[in-house]
């Protein structure tokens, strides 16, 4: 499974205080502590904090970049903040996100072929979230199938269902599980498959073990990355048993260890 640490968030008091006071080693340790618990990339958003996200964005890349070269995906919904943040990167990055809402569309699919980015596309658009997997099944179609038009490659793309919190809307979980399996024979190739993950228990309690069963069933229906804390042990460890017990890792007694320093 791919990897995205979700902890360079503007949201978190740290990070914002961090990006406000233009504070690199707190930036930067929070990317290498990412890293060296098994993240693939980072995501990178700058939250309320920013007043001036269009220069914020490029600092914050410049910064990480100096400690990691590891993918970057850069978090925004605007697109003046993604542009120039793709300017300045020198890693490889993803775009996080565009909806199935043909004005965005028409605008992020050129810009992440113009960076040769990879794109988040998210089951959402302009009428509000899906209600059930027949929608989110529909919306993804039609970002699929913007891509292909503008020649977007199928197989950098990666599809988000939007995960809900469990608390407030139980019942949609079973449809996002089918989404994530069905959502790969839209087209041939196949897109991927992304969850942010934390969403799902937000204002729950007993967050980690909401997180980490959640992200075993994913798996277990195809998922192929997810937005989440890799800094928490036992969902990483989940993660690994996971794919493990889907025949996706070799087995030896030693195997977290193994594939933890992998």
């Amino acid at each position: 499974m791919f990897i995205v640490g979700e902890l360079i968030n503007g949201m978190f008091k740290d990070i914002g205080r961090a990006i406000t006071e233009k504070n690199k080693p707190v930036i930067q340790k929070y990317a290498v502590d990412q890293i060296q618990a098994g993240a693939d990339a980072l995501d990178i958003c700058l939250g309320p904090s920013s007043k001036d996200p269009v220069n914020d964005m490029p600092w914050l890349i410049k910064v990480i970049e100096e400690v990691t070269d590891r993918m970057l995906v850069l978090d925004s919904s605007r697109v003046k903040v993604i542009e120039a943040g793709l300017a300045a990167a020198k890693n490889p990055t993803m775009i996080n996100s565009v909806t199935a809402d043909q004005e965005k569309l028409e605008v992020l699919v050129p810009l992440a072929k113009k960076f040769n980015s990879k794109l988040v596309g998210i089951a959402i658009s302009q009428k509000g979230i899906p209600q059930n997997k027949d929608q989110r099944l529909e919306l993804a179609a039609e970002i699929v199938a913007s891509c292909v038009e503008q020649d977007f490659p199928i197989q950098d793309l990666y599809l988000d269902p939007i995960v809900l919190p469990v608390n407030v809307a139980q019942s949609q979980i079973p449809d996002i599980l089918e989404s994530i399996r069905e959502f790969k024979i839209i087209s041939q190739p196949s897109p991927k498959t992304i969850l942010g993950l934390s969403n799902v228990s937000q204002g729950a309690c007993s967050r980690s073990l909401l997180n980490r069963t959640f992200l075993t069933m994913a798996l277990a229906y195809g998922l192929d990355a997810a937005i989440l804390d890799p800094k928490d042990k036992e969902l990483m460890d989940a993660a690994i048993t996971a794919e493990l017990i889907l025949n996706k890792q070799i087995y030896c007694d030693s195997y977290l260890d193994a594939y933890r320093k992998k």
